[in-house]
């Protein structure tokens, strides 16, 4: 019988084994985590131990999990979401709390919220560190596994365990160079045109925001980028268009012309998603009451 004590079994230890599990790789937990390999692979030894199983075997370049380490993901999460709800009615105070956030989000989320925020947090004496992830076209997996704790998307996954808040809604336009060529004037213009397109690192498009538009007429994308910041470099001295909210032009977007589509094309919202763990934290709240501020005051 094992002598492991296993009250020593906390959250971070928990913690580490789901980062382990989701990442097959013990360097890139620890740096997930934020401290040392050699301190991951002590936190794997100690649960090797008291569980009797190796959980994680060697494969190629990375680990391979054991089918006792699948079946233990569940029941992992379900015990740090219970000692995350021990929290929800603790005394909050955001001066006297270092805040920690993994958010998901794309360059327009990000740029246009989190700057400000964070400035006016510093102002403020708040203590916050915010740790950002593409979300691209997200799935409930990344909030489920607590890889993030908010995503800003205008494309939310759904659940009953995902919460969801409408913070803005946006018209779609037209970003062009004006020294070089006139927005589109009708759909037909609009179709031929050479395009720049944006693809998540998934293989799904950005223009899967265009809801009610045929985009099969709609000529193949000359450039497609992973992000939106690189869009400028590619549209700047040339006859190419790209097709984006009119918010990028606060952000991503602000060297270049836009218009209105030629075309009707309903507009983009843009979503706050969290788990249910989250909804109830002083600290959740806190965040999402502040983005919720910003928000309102761009939607303005």
């Amino acid at each position: 019988m094992s002598s492991f004590d296993f009250t020593d079994l906390d959250g971070k230890v928990l913690r580490a084994f789901l980062t382990i599990l989701e990442e097959n790789s013990v360097s890139r937990a620890a740096d997930r985590l934020g401290v040392t390999q050699s301190a991951v692979s002590h936190t794997l030894s100690k649960l090797r131990t008291v569980l009797g199983d190796p959980l994680f075997v060697r494969s190629g370049q990375g680990l391979t999990p054991t089918e006792r380490a699948l079946a233990l993901k569940e029941p992992v999460q379900k015990v740090l979401d219970g000692m995350r709800a021990l929290t929800d009615e603790r005394p909050f105070d955001p001066l006297s709390e270092d805040m920690q956030f993994q958010v998901a989000a794309n360059d327009l989320q990000r740029e246009l919220v989190f700057p400000r925020l964070l400035h006016e947090a510093r102002a403020e004496g708040i203590r916050l560190r915010l740790t950002f992830v593409p979300s691209g076209v997200p799935d409930a997996t990344i909030l489920r596994s607590d890889r993030c704790q908010l995503m800003l998307t205008p494309l939310p996954p759904d659940g009953p365990d995902i919460f969801q808040k409408r913070l803005l809604t946006s018209p779609l336009m037209v970003f062009y160079d004006g020294d070089h060529r006139a927005p589109p004037a009708s759909w037909e213009e609009y179709c031929a045109a050479e395009h720049v397109e944006v693809r998540f690192a998934d293989g799904r498009s950005a223009n899967a925001v265009m809801r009610g538009v045929d985009q099969s007429q709609i000529r193949p994308a000359t450039v497609t980028l992973p992000h939106f910041n690189a869009i400028p470099s590619f549209v700047l001295g040339s006859d190419l268009i790209s097709t984006d909210t009119a918010l990028m032009k606060r952000g991503p977007l602000a060297a270049l012309d836009c218009a209105p589509l030629p075309f009707q094309c309903e507009p983009v919202p843009i979503y706050m998603v969290w788990h249910r763990r989250s909804t109830g934290d002083p600290a959740h709240r806190w965040l999402r009451g502040r983005i919720e501020k910003i928000a309102a005051a761009l939607q303005a």
